[in-house]
């Protein structure tokens, strides 16, 4: 008999229903959900110490009163910050809304910063890309068809094209709005999320706006496009006709001014408030409650991310499409259905 000894260890069989799930990965998942808790709870921490609060009208490192100082210290007005003022004699005051002042403001700097953050990660994880790629080009395809797949799946094959400024739109937006989470963005004077300012989400929904008229009128012409909103076509039906197409049609004009407005309002509401909840909260506590009401922001901040080029992308889809192609395949199902070769007329008992 040999003196060595065969030691069996059971092994859960995958085809057995019956067999208990594996406890380590349970157990790992929840040491990093654990250790992801401690660490923001830590980077709070750092981040107060690192840039503690002070009095709106003091400079860094002045003494401030807890609670209301470190309340008012959290709180941005809407007006930004100039980092570089190209005419500080005639500067904005803090409670402005939309400024316009020739300045490198908090938050087009930080968006510059976003933006480099962007094309940079997009490039190296899509630059020589193979057959068989690794993790960071698989990542970047996964996103990149996902968030395609998801454009198709609403606005349809006439969507195709605009994908790229679908997924351009959606991951500006999306990190725009997550840099504010991050210290020390919105701990110092310099850096602050741009989704936060009016300014520049006004700005965002013009670049949008001008997409989508653009595109209309290169795929429609200007007679075309114009006659969408002024539909004078509609006076060989009669005049009542012609005088109610003509009202719609005003009516749609002048919703198109409005979708800037909505786009931009939209975004800036959403992130602002959460940017001053959030920091009213982790100025009081600095502990267990900001983690769940950052889990909150993430969440909110890619959903208004999505709002934001879903919208878009629809927009550029409403835009390219003809009235007179709408009525005209309306048109042609009726005379098809008339003659007896519809999809009415085929189904049996009709």
């Amino acid at each position: 008999m040999s003196s060595e000894q065969l030691v069996t260890v059971p092994v859960a069989d995958a085809d057995d229903p019956g067999a208990a799930p594996e406890p380590r990965r349970g157990r790992r998942i929840s040491t990093r959900w654990i250790a992801l808790i401690v660490g923001v709870i830590l980077v709070d921490a750092i981040a107060f110490v690192a840039f503690p609060p002070f009095p709106k009208d003091g400079k860094q490192g002045d003494a401030c009163a807890f609670p209301v100082c470190f309340i008012e210290s959290s709180l941005e007005f809407p007006a930004p910050v100039s980092v570089i003022d190209f005419a500080p004699a005639s500067a904005p005051a803090a409670s402005d809304l939309v400024t316009f002042h020739p300045s490198i403001s908090s938050t087009l700097l930080t968006m510059w910063i976003v933006m480099a953050i962007v094309l940079v990660g997009a490039i190296l994880m899509a630059r020589g890309g193979t057959l068989m790629p690794g993790r960071a080009q698989n990542l970047f395809e996964f996103v990149y068809e996902s968030l395609s797949d998801f454009g198709m799946g609403l606005a349809g094959p006439a969507a195709r094209p605009y994908i790229p400024i679908f997924v351009a739109f959606f991951l500006l937006v999306l990190f725009d709005n997550w840099i504010g989470l991050i210290p020390p963005v919105g701990k110092v004077a310099f850096l602050r999320a741009p989704s936060s300012d009016v300014n520049i989400t006004i700005g965002m929904a013009l670049i949008s706006f001008t997409i989508f008229h653009v595109e209309g009128f290169r795929h429609l012409g200007v007679g075309g496009y114009l006659g969408k909103f002024f539909p004078v076509y509609e006076f060989k039906k009669g005049v009542g006709a012609g005088i109610i197409a003509m009202f719609v049609g005003l009516i749609e004009l002048m919703l198109e001014f409005v979708k800037p407005v909505t786009l931009s309002m939209r975004l800036f509401g959403n992130i602002y408030g959460g940017e001053v909840a959030l920091g009213v909260i982790t100025a009081l506590t600095i502990g267990f409650f900001p983690v769940f009401l950052i889990g909150l922001e993430l969440m909110l901040n890619a959903i208004q991310a999505l709002i934001f080029s879903v919208l878009t992308l629809m927009f550029i889809v409403l835009a390219i499409e003809s009235h007179h192609e709408e009525e005209g395949h309306v048109a042609e199902e009726v005379m098809a259905e008339m003659e007896g070769t519809g999809p009415a007329r085929l189904q049996p008992g009709n």
